[in-house]
């Protein structure tokens, strides 16, 4: 189902200002530098990808580097210049895969990117995610998210699309959007509000589908754990055909910035920290002032911690708060009662630190103390694994 700019509507720009950006990369390193390999790893070979795709992904700036002009650019080229073997003979053809799954999850929010994509038959870009539990349940159970596809042959029309168990392959759910020119003619912002029970596509601020919990035939709804983002560009397949003479090489996908605003953690989720501990509230108090310590993981409401996107951190239904406002190193966080104030706002780095902005200082286990009952504060971010925080 292809829908127009008449049949869609426009998003609230204040709805992401609400959000907190949690991650991000702008994408302004020097000209023929690689990725930042803090927040974006690569998938590599030439096996066809589950789709019979022609490429071999490589990790060489001459398929991923950046520009010098703000952004990542994706070179898809049609060459062999190491002997590359795909699984149809000798490689015809490079690209680049990037992925965070080793370095950024998430669960719920807005995950958006600014892309010019290539052109061409046989070309097929991407900006999509795939859940982080695929090496233990496998796909489709995983779920995927299609952020945006694009295949050569429909130069005017992105797809968005959800695949699950009973509804992948070509059994996906999702619906695509038509604009009056080719995508590639320039740079369109592509980006998915994902909550509890919907997900909703926009294509530069136009939402053009939304699909919920009952969009998927009495399937199982398997959009409720973190995951992680990827951008390609493949070259052949079975949707997208293959190059032909009318193909041009190389083909370029740039992409300007990608960022990630918050949202709820699985509607109430654990966060753990130090040698596999939890973000805790001592004693399960509500009370104002009650501590926040590092304990054993236990599944209680007291490690249920949500971030409904406005900077907040919540359990028992107060917020994470740094006692007394304070920005200096050693102050204890604390629960207390919501209020608005900058000592209860929270941001979740690329790095894995939860990082109170006001005082520009991290959450942190002090001495690395492991022990149960540990009361937290925030210090200085330091890089160091008494730091470090995961949902």
């Amino acid at each position: 189902m292809a829908v127009t700019n008449a049949g869609a509507q426009e998003a609230d720009p204040a709805d992401v200002q609400a959000q907190a950006l949690t991650w991000s990369d702008e994408f302004n390193a020097a000209s023929g530098t690689a990725p930042d390999s803090s927040k974006w790893r690569y998938d590599i070979g030439g096996g066809g990808w589950g789709n019979n795709e022609h490429q071999y992904y490589t990790n060489s700036t001459s398929n991923a580097a950046h520009d010098g002009n703000g952004n990542m650019v994706i070179t898809a080229r049609r060459e062999n210049p190491s002997g590359y073997q795909c699984w149809y003979g000798a490689c015809q053809y490079t690209s680049a895969r990037l992925l965070t799954s080793q370095t950024f999850t998430q669960a719920y929010g807005r995950f958006e990117a600014r892309i010019q994509i290539p052109r061409g038959q046989g070309i097929w870009p991407a900006f999509w995610m795939l859940g982080d539990d695929i090496g233990s349940v496998g796909w489709p159970q995983s779920g995927e998210i299609d952020i945006m596809e694009n295949v050569g042959f429909e130069p005017n029309t992105v797809h968005g699309t959800l695949h699950g168990p009973g509804y992948s392959g070509g059994a996906g759910v999702g619906g695509a959007y038509t604009i009056g020119e080719p995508f590639a003619n320039g740079f369109h912002t592509f980006a998915v509000d994902w909550s509890p029970t919907s997900i909703t596509w926009s294509v530069d601020g136009v939402n053009y589908q939304t699909k919920n919990t009952g969009s998927i035939g009495g399937n199982e709804w398997v959009f409720d754990h973190p995951f992680f983002m990827i951008l390609n560009v493949a070259v052949g397949g079975n949707w997208p055909g293959y190059p032909d003479g009318s193909t041009q090489f190389p083909q370029q996908m740039k992409i300007d910035y990608v960022r990630v605003y918050s949202g709820a953690t699985s509607s109430g989720g654990a966060i753990s920290g130090l040698a596999g501990k939890c973000l805790d509230v001592e004693g399960s108090g509500t009370a104002d002032g009650t501590p926040v310590q590092l304990y054993t993981c236990n599944g209680t409401n007291a490690q249920k911690w949500t971030a409904p996107g406005d900077g907040t951190l919540r359990a028992l239904g107060k917020c994470l708060d740094v006692a007394n406002g304070s920005t200096a190193d050693g102050t204890p966080v604390r629960l207390w009662t919501c209020n608005g104030s900058g000592a209860q706002q929270w941001a979740f780095s690329g790095a894995n630190d939860i990082v109170n902005p006001q005082a520009d200082k991290c959450l942190d286990v002090p001495w690395a103390n492991s022990a149960d009952g540990t009361n937290l504060q925030i210090a200085t971010c330091s890089g160091n694994p008494a730091q470090k925080w995961y949902r």
